[in-house]
């Protein structure tokens, strides 16, 4: 008898070790279960993002331009390039025109020679690419710093001017043939269009080198006239998606169609300086 107790208490402490590993296993695995689902069900609802939003940008305030070369009064341009033969203006070739258009003035009066070349270029609001306006202001930059260099122009000098949103002055001398150029360009932004607008003088033969002060007041109140000429159009209704009541950024704008866009806006641009580079031809009498 006194053999048997000490074995079966060895057998009981061997029974009951089993038992408490398994509780102990059971109690941990549920008490790491609850904690790890909990822990992860916390962390997935932390990394899943919100459905059902999509990104949206301020909605451009023009869906649409204007008839370009509609945006100059006769009387302006009479007064800008008196003698033209194109009145009306000459647009030059878009993709586009209610995403970016131009046109064209040009004439001799007796041997004073004047060429009016009127650019206007819209944006759309794009999730992908941003505001209209935030887009129309980088334009706006990229078309003054041109203004600054072309043609081999020199003296440039850079002004502000007080007209719509904003608007920048750039004026430049030339020379082709021997004959001495007073270039300006006005380059004015409002909400998300850009009006460029440049005009070059100069005086064949023995006439006078025209006044830069005077060409720059009379480009400047050619801006002035587009952009209230832009604003009659109305506002356009889009609504920030990319879209809009005119033509979308998916046709005018969107990712490397964008850089189609201004390209052919820059192919327009190229054609206006192709044409306007007659001005240094003599005058036919």
């Amino acid at each position: 008898m006194h053999r048997t107790a000490p074995r079966l208490a060895r057998i009981l402490a061997c029974a009951a070790v089993p038992v408490m590993f398994l509780a102990a296993g059971c109690g941990g695995s549920d008490s790491g279960s609850d904690s790890g689902s909990g822990s992860s069900d916390e962390g997935k609802k932390a990394a899943t993002p919100a459905t059902g939003s999509t990104p949206t940008v301020a909605a451009a305030k023009f869906g649409a331009l204007p008839p370009v070369c509609d945006s100059l009064s006769a009387k302006t341009v009479e007064k800008l390039v008196p003698g033209t033969d194109h009145k009306k203006g000459k647009a030059l070739p878009a993709a586009d025109i209610n995403e970016a258009a131009s046109c064209l003035w040009a004439g001799l009066d007796g041997y004073q020679y004047r060429s009016l070349t009127l650019s206007l270029k819209r944006f759309d609001s794009d999730p992908a690419l941003g505001s209209g306006d935030d887009r129309a202001k980088k334009y706006a930059a990229d078309q003054a710093d041109k203004a600054r260099v072309a043609d081999g122009a020199k003296d440039s000098q850079t002004g502000e001017g007080a007209i719509a949103d904003s608007a920048v002055t750039v004026r430049t001398k030339s020379k082709k043939d021997g004959v001495d150029f007073r270039n300006q360009t006005v380059v004015v932004r409002t909400a998300n269009v850009v009006i460029t607008v440049e005009y070059d003088g100069a005086g064949y033969e023995d006439a006078k080198t025209p006044d830069a002060a005077k060409l720059l007041d009379q480009a400047e109140d050619a801006a002035k006239e587009v952009a209230e000429s832009i604003a009659k159009t109305g506002e356009g209704k889009d609504d920030g998606s990319g879209s809009s009541s005119g033509q979308s950024d998916s046709t005018t704008g969107g990712g490397s169609k964008t850089g189609d866009a201004d390209s052919k806006s820059g192919d327009a641009d190229s054609k206006s300086g192709d044409t306007s580079s007659g001005k240094g031809s003599s005058p036919k009498h």
